[in-house]
């Protein structure tokens, strides 16, 4: 396995995660502070989103 092709993957899986979670918030806070908040938390915001909505 090529560690740099796992890590280039890993990277955009946080990267989305992240984008995903500041989409959400956004949309639902209609705040950009918590838009920042939630793309720093990334995919936990994204697992508690989909739990609890």
């Amino acid at each position: 396995m090529n560690n740099s092709a796992f890590g280039t993957t890993v990277k955009a899986g946080i990267s989305f995660g992240s984008a995903l979670a500041m989409v959400i918030s956004y949309v639902n806070w209609h705040s950009i502070f918590w838009a920042i908040i939630h793309g720093l938390l990334g995919w936990i915001y994204v697992i508690y989103f989909i739990i609890f909505h």
